[in-house]
């Protein structure tokens, strides 16, 4: 399907965003993968400022069905309607299928108990609008048709969702409450990590203490941006990572059973009802954290 679009000096992934069909992440992406021409020749660069009367064009893809198989495998679903859900995803288990986890993911079980799911996400990736790492625990928001999607992406790249993890950490915090403000990009060393980088994309997680004991302290932490490993990269950049972190912590952290990162908190506003909506999910790890041995 081709849509068509004037050139105002505007960025070219805002322009094509700006309407509301499809979110600016989304656009860039398409932008990166050829699907767009500036007075027909192609442009691959999201920045990029087509001038006040360029002729635009977008070839948007065909959306294709999942193709990842549904599973019988046990989800805590907290609440669905005709147009989104919002599930507890358990630490271990991987969000989509991917090369080394073909089958058992979140993606696998939502086809199984939803009646639909959303396909912008792509065949492997249907419904899903944000991610978590495969060990962090919690709450996952999932759309079940392609223009709430859209609308909750949106949302989520206005950041005006607001969501909470509950994360237990190293050592003992010198104040109650603070905030971390540092980009974060790949790793130039390891491209299995993320790491504070000035070259990299803006990013601010801000925390509070909520229990203390002497070798860790249980946070609660208000992610502002949500940038890959983001809050693993930002509490280990200040000498507390979170426990049982085997990319960004050390061996002087005490033994933890999983990473102590659960998704605690998500609140949105449902792009049909207009209702803000919040939803918690508690967190599994945090009173045994602190039990005397």
């Amino acid at each position: 399907m081709i849509r068509e679009y004037t050139g105002d000096g505007e960025r070219l992934d805002m322009l094509l965003s700006r309407d509301g069909e499809i979110s600016r992440s989304r656009a860039a992406a398409l932008i990166k993968e050829g699907c767009v021409t500036v007075n027909g020749k192609k442009e691959d660069k999201p920045s990029f400022k087509p001038h006040s009367g360029d002729a635009i064009q977008l070839d948007m893809p065909d959306v294709k069905p999942a193709k990842a198989q549904a599973q019988d495998i046990p989800i805590q679903i907290l609440y669905q309607d005709d147009h989104l859900a919002v599930v507890v995803k358990p630490c271990g288990m991987v969000v989509h299928p991917a090369a080394g986890n073909d089958d058992g993911t979140l993606v696998n079980a939502l086809l199984y108990h939803l009646d639909s799911l959303s396909g912008i996400g792509g065949e492997m990736r249907p419904g899903i609008v944000h991610r978590l790492d495969k060990d962090t625990s919690g709450l996952m928001l999932v759309a079940k048709d392609d223009v709430t999607h859209v609308a909750l992406s949106q949302q989520l790249s206005d950041r005006q969702m607001e969501k909470h993890y509950r994360a237990v950490v190293y050592g003992k915090m010198k104040e109650p409450k603070g905030d971390i403000e540092k980009p974060i990009g790949r790793s130039k060393n390891d491209r299995k990590k993320m790491a504070v980088d000035p070259e990299g994309r803006w990013a601010k997680t801000e925390w509070q203490v909520l229990k203390e004991y002497p070798d860790r302290t249980l946070l609660d932490v208000h992610i502002i941006t949500g940038r890959t490993h983001q809050i693993r990269v930002h509490m280990a950049s200040i000498g507390h990572p979170v426990l049982g972190d085997p990319l960004y912590g050390h061996k002087r952290m005490p033994a933890s059973p999983r990473l102590m990162l659960h998704a605690y908190s998500l609140a949105f506003t449902h792009p049909v009802t207009g209702e803000r909506m919040r939803f918690t999910a508690p967190c599994p790890f945090c009173e045994e954290s602190f039990n005397e041995k």
